[in-house]
């Protein structure tokens, strides 16, 4: 994945870091990503799926957290998103974070609808 990442985020554009597994973009920094971070398990926390790519966000204030769902390892990125799109940030990042194959997908409210139901 870190080989597959973009050049630039939006206007923003990637850095060198002197942390491996890492990458940022913008001065100062307005997207940091981490590969290789805990896979998050099942949760009730906001799960999109942007270009094929589930994430799990988790708004903070002002910084959010957005974490790649069903992918072994998990990929973070920490962004603001007053000062940087989401939307941007997540579609850039689609290509190389589809460079680690998806294990297992996001259940929104409509799937578990579809599950029978136990007697």
């Amino acid at each position: 994945m870190m080989v597959a990442l973009p050049d630039a985020i939006g206007d923003a554009r990637l850095r060198k870091t002197n942390s491996q597994a890492t990458a940022a973009w913008g001065d100062p920094s307005l997207v940091i990503l981490r590969c290789g971070v805990n896979v998050p398990g099942p949760t009730t926390d906001r799960c999109v799926t942007v270009n094929g790519i589930d994430w799990v966000i988790k708004e903070g204030d002002p910084v959010w957290t957005l974490t790649t769902y069903g992918r072994e390892p998990a990929t973070e990125i920490l962004m603001d998103p007053d000062k940087i799109s989401s939307a941007t940030v997540l579609a850039d990042l689609a290509t190389a974070a589809g460079k680690v194959p998806a294990i297992r997908n996001c259940v929104g409210q409509e799937e578990l609808q579809d599950l029978p139901q136990s007697q």
